[in-house]
């Protein structure tokens, strides 16, 4: 069944992208192709609505030509690292980076061209030409719909302005109700103040609530409509932008009231889905939900189009794994991300009691362990194609170690490869593609929304039904009778583990203000899963026959390679605004702990 994939009409890609590092104040409208011209045509402006979704976030850069491909943004964070020392990722981890030259100023641009995209759609399509009859199935009042479509986009970039930038401008409608289109005729127009972070994500929730009912909440027809912002879309951000303005990061005073917004945003979510015909639910197999075709899968909400491409697995798989491709293993999870997962019965590796033995470290752990990452034994290949093999990242000596043992330019220095997305039908030797989706919102993440706001907004009582849904999809035991601290650090827990490499950890980290305190030095004593500086790796030896494992990485431990993380308070909570960008429009300003250069 051939599924519907969001079209990009070369021309609008050449007038909207831009090249290299521009600036969203001097990018004027490309007249090349007049607005009549576009939006007198019924299919080039359905064409304009679709090429906004190039705009939407890639966490995992697939196809971008630099040193972000197929490295996760989690390598930002204590899940993972990357072996490639001059990794954009590295200079992030150790503060080596400027405003007027960081690896995330793409971030700004990106999310300014499709609030641009957005709002030049909004102020020039026409219902005469679109058509807004009232009609049975999913083109009702058409011309709405494509509003709808369009203002719930721009409310998404908006949203990613504040998780990467903090304070942000909002640019809707002028004063005369008009969208705003950022061109040079506007220059001295948006020399303007950013708004406060969560007055922002509070304009986000706004957004959503306008066009959460004038969407289908699913589309009856997602062989043509698969991917397109529907209702359950807004009621998802929803949830989440109100998340994230209740958090430490955006609530300093810790509003309860915050809190129970987001929690009823998240239950709003869940009772709207359950009443609908077709209702979004967690996957038959977590395993599979990253790999599966995407276009069947009920749990994913949103995701950022379709690629039929191996490229993603190629980037992903140890290097060991060759033939007319190899593996490039170009994302490494650290120990400190291993040791998250519990025993299978529900206990922390250090918990008493648990069962954990440290040279059978992967026995009788949460199953979504298996499903993430590749380790030391993992069983891996086609076995009908003479293919499978176990990983082997052993080291004994220079002539003596595991085919997926780093070497200078390639391997892991944790011990481990990232195993989630790859899909495990790769023949190497006559390789094929496999659609993959980036995921940008699933039903889980709704569920532990729900789990973390109700905790914080009245305790964990009524919170336990929504995060044991995804622990039983997992195969793991309820959690019950804990207290509040207990609760929070379990549920933050979970997300981590649950939504692992899909773009949440780096965020998560900041809006709890989880290094407000850290250093490297002062968190030593802690359990590994909960040091945020100090990264750890699995060194395996091969001794009488048997595997024998140690921890390593700590500073001053033989072994050890990694490099220990620099966060600087409040500095790293934010990217900096682009240095080129608060020079043209000094009322923008800076975020605290950057400086503007003089240059």
């Amino acid at each position: 069944m051939k599924k519907y994939s969001i079209k990009i009409a070369t021309l609008f890609m050449a007038m909207f992208v831009f090249a290299g590092c521009g600036d969203f104040l001097d990018k004027e409208y490309d007249a090349s192709l007049s607005e009549t011209k576009v939006f007198g045509n019924q299919e080039l402006t359905r064409q304009f609505l679709s090429n906004i979704y190039v705009n939407l976030p890639d966490g995992i850069a697939i196809y971008a030509d630099n040193q972000f491909t197929g490295a996760s943004r989690d390598c930002m964070t204590d899940n993972a690292t990357s072996y490639w020392g001059l990794h954009f990722y590295n200079k992030i981890n150790t503060d080596a980076y400027t405003a007027a030259d960081h690896p995330m100023l793409g971030q700004w641009f990106n999310n300014f061209t499709g609030i641009r995209k957005t709002n030049v759609f909004m102020k020039n399509a026409r219902p005469d030409l679109i058509g807004n009859a009232p009609v049975a199935g999913d083109d009702n009042k058409l011309y709405d719909r494509y509003m709808a479509e369009a203002k719930l986009l721009r409310a998404i970039f908006h949203f990613d302005l504040v998780a990467w930038f903090g304070n942000a401008p909002i640019l809707g409608e002028d004063e005369n109700g008009k969208p705003i289109v950022l061109d040079m005729a506007h220059q001295a127009q948006m020399n303007m103040e950013r708004l406060p972070a969560e007055q922002v994500l509070q304009w986000v929730a706004d957004q959503c609530d306008e066009v959460k009912d004038v969407l289908p909440f699913r589309y009856s027809n997602e062989d043509i409509n698969w991917g397109r912002m529907n209702g359950a879309m807004a009621y998802a951000l929803k949830s989440r932008a109100l998340l994230y303005r209740a958090s430490p990061l955006n609530n300093p005073t810790n509003d309860a009231a915050r809190w129970t917004a987001a929690a009823n945003a998240a239950k709003d979510f869940i009772n709207k889905n359950q009443s609908h015909s077709k209702p979004y639910a967690l996957y038959n197999d977590y395993q599979k939900c990253f790999y599966d075709n995407p276009t069947y899968n009920d749990e994913i909400i949103l995701s950022r189009s379709i690629w039929y491409t191996n490229t993603i697995d190629l980037q992903l798989l140890p290097p060991g794994f060759t033939g007319s491709v190899s593996g490039a293993g170009r994302t490494n999870p650290t120990q400190n991300f291993v040791d998250a997962f519990e025993m299978k019965n529900g206990k922390r590796i250090d918990e008493a009691g648990s069962g954990y033995n440290p040279q059978n470290p992967y026995f009788d752990r949460d199953p979504r362990l298996e499903a993430t990452v590749f380790r030391h034994g993992t069983i891996w290949g086609r076995a009908d194609q003479d293919e499978q093999r176990s990983v082997d990242v052993h080291f004994n000596s220079s002539t003596d170690k595991g085919a997926d043992y780093r070497e200078s330019m390639g391997g892991t220095n944790t011990g481990y490869y990232l195993k989630k997305f790859v899909n495990p039908d790769l023949v190497l030797k006559t390789p094929r593609n496999f659609p993959h989706a980036w995921v940008i919102f699933r039903y889980a993440e709704i569920l532990l929304n729900a789990a973390e706001a109700i905790n914080e907004a009245e305790g964990p009582a009524n919170a336990y039904s929504y995060v044991n849904q995804v622990r039983a999809r997992a195969g793991m035991p309820p959690y019950e009778n804990m207290t509040k601290e207990e609760f929070r650090k379990r549920v933050r827990n979970e997300r981590r583990v649950e939504l692992s490499f899909e773009d949440h950890r780096f965020f998560d980290l900041r809006r709890w203000k989880a290094y407000d305190g850290v250093t490297a030095q002062n968190e030593l004593s802690k359990p590994l899963y909960d040091q945020l500086l100090n990264m750890y790796a699995m060194q395996v030896k091969i001794v009488g026959g048997n595997p024998e494992f140690n921890v390593t990485g700590a500073p001053g431990t033989e072994g050890n390679d990694m490099v220990v993380r620099v966060f600087n308070n409040p500095k790293n909570y934010y990217f900096p605004v682009p240095d080129s960008e608060v020079k043209r429009a000094p009322k923008l300003g800076q975020n605290p702990g950057w400086e503007i250069t003089t240059e």
